[in-house]
């Protein structure tokens, strides 16, 4: 999916599900989703740097 606009708002309701429609499963994904669970607004943060690089 390459549609950045669509990804960026993913990334700020549902920050994980972006990374997954980005790079798929893999250790990005396993990152968002640890960081998800600590506390969700790093893993927005990282959500938007991986769609937006």
């Amino acid at each position: 999916m390459d549609n950045k606009l669509v990804l960026i708002i993913i990334s700020l309701l549902l920050a994980p599900l972006a990374v997954f429609l980005k790079k798929g499963v893999g250790k990005d994904l396993l990152i968002n989703v640890v960081l998800c669970f600590l506390f969700y607004f790093p893993a927005v943060v990282h959500a938007l740097w991986i769609v937006t690089r």
